[in-house]
């Protein structure tokens, strides 16, 4: 499918999906958040992708909604909502968020500016978050009178917690690059020239990775979240344990110690 607002390239069966409104600061309306959605449900089918990261073009990664458009994005009846955004809360905005939720292999938010209201929404609902030294993020809802949405009052505690997130929301105060990896917000932090580089780097280096455990320990990180017992969750583990042990990776895992040498997994 070919794209107006944002892209997507793949190469080293790493995606990167780059939002293309520069002059609007990769605000969101009804279009973009359509596409996004779109190409989020295609990637998550592919199995050759094995890491997504998810950037914007210019000097903002995400400024928010695009508050000068009508619909916002939350409108059920506005044109291409599908049956099924149609008989969810999310429509439009939560949808995306649902979709990088949703998403079964790592995702890689590669913040190169602004990161706003919507637009923190998506960072936080990423996996990892590298972000260039110009990198600023802000819960700016409360500044317009709003809560925070798509999952940003969900994450936020999670990431900083609940003190400094109701800081944040609170005031909807900007903070930096250096501010947001020193309270958890962020993984790391490369010079604006480098942040792509460094983000298809680490990409590639769990795209080479056994594919198989990697997705697992993602849901597995998940899950714990929401389970209330140890034993409950070790049960998972077993489980999830005895299909990587039935892998091609883990008995290449194996072979690559025993003969002394770099593994070579296929994802099988």
């Amino acid at each position: 499918m070919s794209y107006k607002l944002i892209s997507v390239d793949i190469a080293d069966e790493v995606a990167t999906l780059t939002l293309r409104r520069p002059d609007k600061l990769n605000c969101l309306n009804a279009a973009i958040l359509h596409e996004m959605s779109k190409a989020l449900g295609d990637l998550n089918t592919d199995d050759g992708i094995k890491a997504l990261i998810i950037t914007g073009e210019g000097r903002s990664f995400c400024s928010g909604a695009d508050l000068a458009e009508q619909p916002y994005g939350t409108d059920k009846n506005q044109p291409g909502i599908s049956r099924a955004e149609h008989t969810t809360p999310f429509v439009s905005f939560g949808w995306v968020v649902k979709h990088i939720a949703d998403f079964t292999r790592p995702v890689i938010a590669a913040v190169n500016g602004i990161a706003a209201g919507g637009g923190l929404a998506l960072a936080l609902a990423a996996d990892i978050r590298i972000a260039s030294e110009n990198a600023t993020f802000s819960s700016i809802f409360v500044k317009r009178g709003l809560v925070p949405d798509c999952g940003t009052s969900y994450y936020l505690p999670r990431l900083v917690g609940i003190s400094k997130s109701l800081e944040l929301m609170w005031t909807g105060d900007k903070i930096d690059a250096r501010e947001a990896e020193r309270i958890g917000l962020v993984n790391k932090i490369a010079p604006p020239d480098l942040l792509m580089k460094t983000s298809l780097e680490f990409a590639q280096s769990l795209a080479k990775g056994p594919s198989l455990a990697i997705e697992m320990i993602k849901r597995m990180a998940y899950t714990s979240l929401k389970s209330d017992s140890v034993l409950t969750h070790m049960a998972m583990e077993d489980f999830m344990q005895q299909v990587c042990r039935e892998s091609e990776d883990a008995r290449e895992g194996v072979m690559g110690f025993l003969e002394k040498r770099p593994p070579r997994f296929t994802g099988r």
